[in-house]
């Protein structure tokens, strides 16, 4: 999940709780000055799947006939845009062509899932969006740098941090001693990933060396300008290419907006309140279903209490690995994303608080759901995993969010920050804090500018979420004001996200402003399905 979380639905559940250098250089007056541009480059397509993968895709869920119809291809950028004859990075893409007529096809729709360091080719395994755009646009996803197939890599143990975090008694008073392993945990891991990815390689993870790689993928496809589908994280890489690129921008749909302008500490607070938002969304809806426990908001937060600490005391089995409370947790936080799974939800929390131990088939139904991606990726990796040590999967979202934003460097900052979140909401508010420490420890980089407005960039579309858990819907309506060209179109459910799943308010909103350029009128709001 990180700080801001990808685009995570029904079905796609994969990850653990965890949630700018010259050629866009920060100016004192907010503005972002875009790079030189070297010798045009091009992209080498070719099928991403062989013969027998495609045999072999229904044994993964996977949809032959949509497979079949992707093309994958390699851009090099440099690492430094400054020095565009320097060290490169290969950026890894996916394109499933446009199916409709070559006369009707309008150009590339790119797409970025979020993350930091969500897969943008990993999401083009399954279809997107709805027919119209199918047919209109060349669907392509890419791996930003260091995610991924592009140049991706791993500092350490981010477990360590995970431990430190649970050894704190009270996340509401965090003594000295606990802080100081905190410390210590976070210092060594931002030092395990300056000496695994390098510094030089950290100083440019930002997002507006991204930008500026987006804008070499627009030329490579051909488009003289881009048209772009953000989620959650990608709605950054969306705001700031309209500011550094105005006149490359046809249309931008940012769904999920994010908070652009203070410290993680800070938007981790935010995302604190959020997801204590989905909690209360989710205990009102589970007064529907059948003898669920958590039905009361008033005591909703004291029973799940309860319940943790019997998880903790004796953890079931499920898949050879034990379900603990911070296991439970997990897998709560990342159904809060995705509002069709509240049912199911629902029943598996009844189960456990009737019996921890009887809950078999529920609990073993919701970890699937949970963790099958990343156990699925673990099966496919050629390098086996020794007793112990477990794959650090928030090497990019740490050190993008790190890159970005002024963070504090004394600990105690973030302590105060972490305390106030607990209060906020005592089952996931510290650990969005904690989880930003290691950026008071980061290797030094160009942060994204703030304060930018983008008022030359085409009509942009903003989508929010009233009950979204990762990126609060205030930030949908920030971003909107934020940005001088923008119109928020508004989903009342719940849930990360909203465009391209089926809710027929939004998708047709969406759809006519990527198709026709057609902005919906402002105030548009569209009611949960």
């Amino acid at each position: 999940m990180g700080i801001t979380g990808g685009r995570v639905r029904a079905g796609a559940l994969g990850g653990a709780l965890v949630l700018l250098l010259a050629g866009c250089t920060a100016q004192d007056d907010g503005e972002a000055e875009a790079a030189p541009v070297s010798a045009p480059r091009t992209i080498d397509w070719a099928p991403c799947l062989s013969e027998e993968d495609l045999e072999a895709a229904p044994d993964w869920d996977g949809d032959p006939d949509w497979l079949e119809t992707l093309e994958c291809g390699t851009l090099t950028v440099p690492l430094d845009h400054a020095a565009p004859d320097g060290e490169t990075v290969d950026l890894a893409l996916a394109r499933r062509p446009a199916s409709g007529p070559a006369d009707e096809r309008i150009g590339s729709l790119v797409i970025n899932p979020g993350g930091p360091g969500e897969s943008g080719v990993s999401m083009l395994d399954h279809p997107l969006f709805d027919a119209p755009i199918q047919d209109a646009f060349d669907l392509v996803g890419f791996d930003p740098r260091g995610v991924g197939e592009s140049e991706g890599f791993a500092c350490g143990d981010w477990y360590a941090m995970d431990e430190a975090r649970r050894a704190v008694a009270d996340p509401e008073n965090v003594t000295d001693a606990e802080l100081s392993t905190l410390e210590d945990t976070a210092r060594a891991y931002a030092e395990a990933c300056a000496r695994t990815a390098g510094e030089e390689f950290l100083a440019n993870m930002g997002t507006v060396n991204v930008v500026r790689d987006l804008d070499l993928i627009r030329d490579a496809l051909g488009d003289q300008r881009l048209t772009y589908a953000g989620f959650s994280y990608g709605t950054y890489i969306g705001a700031l290419y309209a500011e550094t690129y105005p006149e490359n921008t046809r249309a931008l749909v940012l769904d999920g907006a994010v908070e652009t302008e203070r410290p993680n500490v800070e938007v981790a607070a935010d995302q604190a309140v959020a997801f204590q938002g989905a909690w209360d969304l989710f205990v009102e809806e589970c007064g529907y279903a059948p003898s669920c426990p958590f039905d009361d908001a008033a005591t909703a937060d004291a029973r799940m209490g309860d319940l943790l600490d019997r998880l903790d005391a004796d953890p079931p089995m499920v898949q050879g690995w034990p379900v603990n409370g911070d296991t439970l947790l997990t897998m709560v936080s990342l159904q809060l994303y995705d509002e069709v799974a509240w049912d199911g939800l629902a029943q598996t929390l009844a189960a456990l608080d009737e019996d921890v131990h009887g809950a078999g088939p529920q609990l073993e139904r919701l970890y699937d759901q949970t963790f099958a991606q990343d156990e699925e990726e673990a099966e496919e990796s050629d390098e086996p995993e020794e007793p112990g040590v477990f794959e650090d999967t928030e090497a990019a979202l740490t050190a993008v969010n790190c890159a970005d934003r002024d963070d504090p460097t004394d600990a105690d900052d973030y302590r105060e920050a972490a305390q106030r979140a607990a209060a906020d909401s005592p089952y996931f508010g510290a650990d969005l804090v904690w989880e930003q420490l290691p950026c008071a420890y980061w290797v030094d980089t160009e942060e994204a500018p703030t304060g930018f407005s983008a008022p030359d960039a085409p009509p942009i579309l903003v989508v929010g979420t009233l009950g979204d858990p990762a990126t609060p819907y205030t930030w949908a309506e920030e971003l909107t004001g934020q940005l001088a060209t923008a119109t928020l179109v508004t989903y009342e459910g719940a849930g990360h996200t909203a465009y391209g799943y089926g809710m027929e308010c939004v998708d047709d909103a969406v759809d006519a402003y990527l198709l026709e350029g057609a902005v919906p009128e402002s105030g548009l709001s569209c009611p949960a399905w």
